[in-house]
């Protein structure tokens, strides 16, 4: 891709932790970081050595100034983020579960900045003038209709100045709750996308398309998948890559990984991982987007840009906070086969 720069739209919130594995204020202390779906694959990117920029709106606060300086902590572009006067930043409660006891996520992200934000905040044409790929997530547009706008025209931009356009659909339940169903938003959306990254369910609850075999029955059916990537590119034809997350739920600690790309060149299963004593898995499949983005910009190889991206989202599984700070040397060594956790001296 050349020297293009990599751009990210979302919303970043607060996250606060509760310690270890225990229950939410089950001790009077929260671990205090940032993150956010788009956020998440800026930071990874340009961890990568690529040129990331992040477009957000954030409160004009110390809080929000806390925020920006984290993002650009490591190395991402800031510039076309929109500082609000009397804005709030989003914040979600993450209490992180053990053996059978699932994680929990609760949401205060009402009235945030990013759900105040209107098209004319960002000037589209601009930011993307040197864009070579421009990425956004469905958790946007699922906060507000104004954040749904804001989402639509940045595509809009980015495809008319040439650049590839990504959505992670990132079905979020807890979200969709001003008025609209996420498939008469996200249908709109992803006509201006060409690839589309997603997992079964997303694919089912954001685009109303659905594979005609059980794909919760624990059993991997690569047909199955197949066939659901080529119903999304049938009915979108603008489509040229769908790349679909396989996640084996064993327990909160234990995790089958792999995933699927429906390509230019044919239908790709990657190489399966089992995650084991997982640290963190929230930002997982956000590490995913950021791998089969630049997966997809470096190798011609398609096979190598899934096994890629799985790589580097089994990586960030152990890494605690919503980034991951994975350097590409220890993505392609995972990559190549190096998963044995040696101290590297």
């Amino acid at each position: 891709m050349s020297n293009k720069k990599y751009v990210t739209f979302g919303e970043i919130m607060l996250r606060l932790r509760s310690p270890e594995h225990e229950r939410l204020f089950q001790s009077p202390q929260l671990e205090a970081t940032f993150g956010g779906g788009e956020a998440n694959v800026a930071v990874s990117l340009s961890i990568f050595g690529e040129k990331a920029q992040f477009v957000t709106a954030l409160p004009d606060n110390a809080v929000g100034e806390a925020c920006k300086r984290e993002v650009m902590k490591y190395g991402v572009d800031t510039s076309a983020v929109n500082m609000v006067k009397g804005g709030r930043l989003g914040i979600y409660f993450l209490e992180t579960g053990a053996v059978q006891r699932p994680s929990l996520v609760v949401y205060d992200r009402a009235e945030s900045a990013i759900a105040k934000a209107k098209p004319e905040d960002f000037d589209w044409d601009e930011i993307m003038k040197d864009a070579g790929w421009f990425h956004t997530t469905g958790i946007t547009p699922a906060v507000s209709q104004e954040a749904a706008d804001c989402a639509l025209a940045a595509m809009k931009a980015a495809s008319k100045a040439g650049a590839t356009v990504s959505i992670d659909l990132n079905y979020r339940k807890k979200l969709w709750k001003y008025g609209k169903e996420a498939p008469e938003v996200m249908r709109e959306l992803v006509k201006y996308a060409d690839v589309v990254i997603a997992n079964e369910e997303d694919i089912q609850k954001c685009l109303g398309i659905a594979a005609d075999s059980d794909v919760t029955s624990g059993k991997l059916d690569t047909a199955v998948y197949e066939e659901l990537t080529q119903k999304v590119k049938a009915q979108f034809p603008n489509v040229k890559y769908v790349a679909v997350t396989l996640r084996e739920s064993k327990s909160a600690d234990h995790n089958g990984w792999s995933a699927a790309l429906s390509g230019k060149t044919g239908f790709y299963l990657s190489r399966h991982y089992e995650i084991t004593d997982i640290v963190d898995r929230v930002g997982g499949g956000d590490s995913f987007a950021a791998g089969i983005i630049y997966g997809l910009s470096h190798y011609e190889d398609e096979q190598y840009a899934i096994n890629f991206a799985v790589a580097a989202s089994c990586l960030k599984h152990t890494i605690n906070g919503d980034f991951n700070l994975s350097r590409l040397s220890e993505v392609e060594a995972l990559c190549k086969g190096d998963g044995s956790g040696r101290v590297q001296r």
